[in-house]
């Protein structure tokens, strides 16, 4: 199995426990809890900020000593409704009790203490975009990017991509420190199908072919990307969706297409019925 397939350790409790250290990278940590109600988590962020996202279910949340009460909405990630978020500042420690069956991912990067307050992330600040055209649409809710000043290092996103459709489309890379042509960023996709039987494709790869893995990923696998190039595809019958979450250097997401496809971005960005002479 690639390296860059990290599968869940089990059902319940923390099941995924990605940092720096395991990822062999500098910035980027991701981890994922599945409670039951009643059940708690806990973590100290030391030199590191988190944005907490609620994937599915409702939970009472404290950050830095303040209670934010009980936040949550969706039931189910797939019913594509914004959803709500908090952010931890390095020093600080949070505490989450699971008040419905609960999926909590705790995205995490370098920050100074207290560099931002601690903050509910709510539906009324997460915009919803819509990508694409045709069998490259998908549908975004932006959590934390760098247009919202809610975080040190964090970019935090999460997309829905259509059965048959493709994502990250055209293939696109962000791993050199040149801004503002391109920035240097770590990328983590957490994965779900919609069946939950279902099944996705991920390909990692440079233009030096030096990296080139092609992944099948199950719902609840999450691919890291450390460079490279990144699309994935949702097979027909199979809605995708992913967790993004990144960082680098600079908060800002700067990135270059594959040149062999950039004509895709190209000629979809024309205007209706615009004529390329």
């Amino acid at each position: 199995m690639s390296k860059l397939l990290v599968k869940p350790s089990g059902t319940e409790g923390k099941v995924h426990d990605i940092t720096p250290e395991t990822a062999n990278w500098g910035y980027v940590g991701f981890g994922l809890y599945h409670l039951e109600p009643g059940a708690s988590a806990k973590e100290l962020m030391v030199g590191r900020e988190a944005i907490l996202v609620i994937v599915e279910g409702k939970a009472s949340i404290t950050s830095d000593g303040q209670d934010f009460g009980t936040l949550g909405e969706r039931k189910n990630v797939f019913e594509r409704i914004k959803p709500w978020c908090v952010y931890v500042p390095a020093g600080a420690e949070w505490s989450a009790t699971a008040v419905t069956k609960l999926t909590l991912a705790v995205c995490t990067a370098p920050a100074t203490d207290g560099s931002y307050p601690a903050r509910v992330i709510g539906p009324d600040d997460i915009p919803s975009v819509e990508r694409g055209i045709g069998a490259n649409t998908r549908y975004i809710h932006p959590i934390a990017m760098e247009e919202q000043d809610f975080a040190e290092s964090l970019l935090v996103t999460e997309v829905y991509t259509p059965q048959g459709n493709w994502s990250s489309y055209p293939p696109h890379r962000h791993d050199e420190d040149h801004f503002p042509d391109i920035t240097y960023l770590e990328e983590t996709y957490y994965h779900r199908l919609n069946p939950e039987q279902g099944f996705g494709f991920q390909r990692v790869y440079t233009d030096d072919g030096e990296l080139d893995e092609t992944m099948a990923v199950s719902s609840g696998d999450v691919v890291l990307v450390p460079k490279g190039y990144h699309p994935c595809g949702a097979p027909y019958g199979y809605e995708m969706y992913y967790l993004n979450v990144m960082a680098g250097p600079k908060r800002k997401w700067r990135f270059q297409n594959h040149p062999d496809h950039d004509w895709i971005a190209q000629r979809d960005a024309q205007p209706a019925g615009a004529i390329d002479i």
